[in-house]
Parts: C-alpha cells; sequence; structure tokens
C-alpha cells in the first residue's frame, strides 16, 4: 500500500563491559554471591539469563576430547545444543552437584535481585547501565573483538540465524574508531 510508511529499523543500543570492567566486576563485592557467580558466567560462556536459571549439574559436562562443555535444550529456541565453554567459565560453577539439581538454584529474575546487581555494577565504579543480558552481550563483543568469526560466535550462541549475530560486527567497529581515535600529538 503507497499510503503506509515504512518503518526505518535501528540497531538496538547494546551495552556491554570491556574485559577490564568485567575484571573489576570479579574483584568486587557483591551480596548476592548467585547472582555473581551467574553474570560472571554469562559473561563467560554467552548462555542467556533462561538457560543459567534452568540449568542442571546433568547438562555440565567435560571430555578428554571436547574438554568442558554444555549440552542443553536452549530454552528461547527450544534447539538441542553442545555448547564449549572455557576452563574458567566450568572451575566457576564450582563442585559438581547432584545429576538434575539446578546449578543456580535460587535464581531469580526479580527486583530483588536487580538491585543487587545495580549495587554491584556501581559499587566496581561502573557507569553504563547494565542488565543481566548485558553478561551475553559482552560474552559475545569479547569473543568478537578477540578474533572469534561471527560464523562460529553465532554457534557459540545458539543463534539460528547469522544475520542475528551481525549486531557485534558493529560493535567490534566502534571499538575500531575509539582506538583509531585513541593517540594524539600534541601539535
Amino acid at each position: 500500500n503507497p499510503r503506509i510508511r515504512r518503518i526505518k529499523y535501528e540497531d538496538p543500543h547494546k551495552d556491554f563491559l570491556s574485559l577490564e570492567e568485567l575484571n573489576k566486576l570479579m574483584h568486587t563485592e557483591c551480596h548476592c554471591p548467585l547472582l555473581k557467580k551467574a553474570a560472571v558466567f554469562s559473561a563467560l560462556s554467552g548462555l542467556r539469563f533462561s538457560d543459567i536459571k534452568k540449568l542442571t549439574w546433568s547438562e555440565v559436562n567435560i571430555s578428554k576430547e571436547m574438554g568442558p562443555h554444555l549440552i542443553l535444550k536452549q530454552k528461547k529456541t527450544k534447539e538441542d545444543v553442545m555448547l564449549p565453554i572455557s576452563r574458567q567459565a566450568f572451575d566457576l560453577l564450582g563442585t559438581q552437584g547432584i545429576t538434575g539439581e539446578k546449578v543456580f538454584n535460587g535464581l531469580e529474575y526479580s527486583a530483588y535481585y536487580n538491585k543487587h546487581l545495580y549495587q554491584w555494577i556501581r559499587a566496581a565504579g561502573i557507569s553504563k547501565k547494565i542488565t543481566f543480558h548485558c553478561f551475553r552481550h559482552t560474552y559475545a563483543t569479547l569473543q568478537h573483538s578477540h578474533g572469534t568469526d561471527l560464523y562460529t560466535l553465532s554457534s557459540l550462541l545458539g543463534h539460528k540465524r547469522i544475520k542475528t549475530t551481525q549486531i557485534y560486527a558493529h560493535v567490534v567497529n566502534k571499538l575500531k574508531r575509539e582506538a583509531a581515535d585513541r593517540i594524539i600529538l600534541d601539535i
């Protein structure tokens, strides 16, 4: 219909933490240790809150061939995925619990947890508006900025389409622009 105007698509702004900020958070006390553990795990694995909340010990694996990995059905996509995770992410989980028991037992999305998240972020001296989902963006952005190609990143994030992952290419271009402008001579 010629009278209907097309809505322009704008990439949503996705906040993320730098590696330095993530390290600050690691060394900052959080009044809710379960939240801190889950958030850092998301930043190290790229897992969504919904998948972290339902993650059970039977989905956490380690083998000689594949190293530490998760085998799970993603809540959002309903896809069965095998996701390799770093040794650091695996070790963060702690001692293997009972099969079928939740790894992050008691974790909820609530005003209570959000309050502790914001307090923890501020205590670390970070002024960005960081939500739990930003830890997933942090993972993706850090992976891509450290050389992980979009196809591999898409697979690690469990995206069905690579187009969903392409947002991180724009973020890295912004990082390149900022890096290029860092060296300024006194003229």
